[in-house]
């Protein structure tokens, strides 16, 4: 049975603590009342179908050891994004010579997915069920927890001995109720193996994994049908979608400065939109990065207990119960 640390499980209390006491609750406390006056409040007429505007939240910086991170959800200002739960962004920062890598060593999951992208650097990932990988720059890894596993998210060897700079943002995916216990797997791809669709002119980049563009489709077939990307831009690049208003949109500046729907949002910003137009415009501002997802939300109870996510109480303790007794399976440190 691999060790689950007390520290790395009180982080992941913490958040899901916000994510819960969220849920049923309207009370606040001073950490909710700083968080929110970051928050700005946005009004402004709709027009051409245009896709309005609820809020603009800004990240919290919440290292994770000695990794600079930013946590732009859950937060005091916003729970989820129904069905987006969870949104890091590690870096970007430069270690050096002979350093320990990424701190996160294995730990269990159930009941969601995780999005990785390795924006600088490398990650490699170990599970109990479908072995490890070692993906690099511009790569992804998209891991279906589903009914359980154990899992470990750290650097390469080559990548502790030499150094060199890591980015990297990690999100989680709910699943619905009948997919909670569907069997776990994992998909990572490099860079090439990511369709890259370059419009205006080369001024803008979309890096699909999942869903289609156009014509394209992304080479991750969502279980729930989630659409995502990233979204390089350089300064002027103009892109125009349209997102049906029933699906949520996660927004998220990485880097730079954006027009979106007449609104400027600049990095570690993630833009709350309304579920009521459908049609969204952006234009760079300076050289940025975007990631850019939408998925219909499922309306269903979240009950989450570190690194659980289900629907009920009584279902997070057989979780707990399966993890003690090792049925997701081990893993070595």
């Amino acid at each position: 049975m691999p060790a689950f640390s007390i520290t790395s499980s009180f982080r992941i209390l913490t958040v899901f603590l916000l994510l819960n006491g969220c849920q049923s609750s309207d009370k606040h406390d001073s950490f909710v009342r700083t968080a929110a006056a970051s928050v700005q409040q946005i009004n402004h007429p709709k027009s051409h179908n245009m896709r309005a505007i609820k809020k603009l939240h800004k990240a919290v910086y919440s290292p994770i050891d000695d990794l600079l991170t930013y946590r732009a959800m859950p937060t005091g200002s916003i729970r989820h994004l129904d069905p987006f739960l969870f949104l890091n962004h590690h870096g970007p920062q430069q270690y050096g010579p002979n350093n320990n890598g990424l701190p996160f060593g294995p730990h269990p999951h159930r009941g969601f997915e995780t999005l990785t992208y390795i924006l600088q650097g490398d990650i490699m990932h170990r599970d109990s069920m479908t072995g490890e990988s070692v993906i690099n720059t511009g790569g992804i890894q998209w891991m279906t927890a589903g009914s359980g596993l154990i899992h470990a998210e750290v650097s390469s060897e080559t990548f502790k001995k030499n150094g060199g700079m890591e980015e990297v943002i990690q999100i989680w995916l709910n699943l619905p109720s009948h997919l909670k216990m569907t069997a776990p797997n994992y998909i990572g791809l490099q860079k090439d193996g990511i369709p890259a669709i370059q419009l205006d002119e080369g001024r803008v980049e979309v890096n699909l994994i999942s869903g289609k563009w156009g014509e394209t489709e992304g080479p991750v077939l969502s279980l729930t049908g989630i659409h995502t990307t990233s979204i390089e831009f350089k300064k002027g690049g103009e892109l125009q979608t349209k997102v049906e208003a029933k699906r949520n949109i996660l927004f998220y500046v990485v880097n730079g400065e954006v027009e979106v729907n007449g609104q400027t949002a600049a990095t570690h910003t993630l833009v709350e939109f309304a579920n009521e137009g459908e049609a969204i415009a952006v234009k760079a501002l300076s050289d940025a990065a975007l990631i850019f997802c939408h998925g219909e939300p499922y309306n269903e109870p979240i009950v989450a207990h570190g690194p659980f996510v289900m629907n009920s109480e009584a279902e997070i303790r057989q979780a707990m119960m399966d993890y003690q007794s090792g049925k997701l399976g081990g893993l070595d440190e």
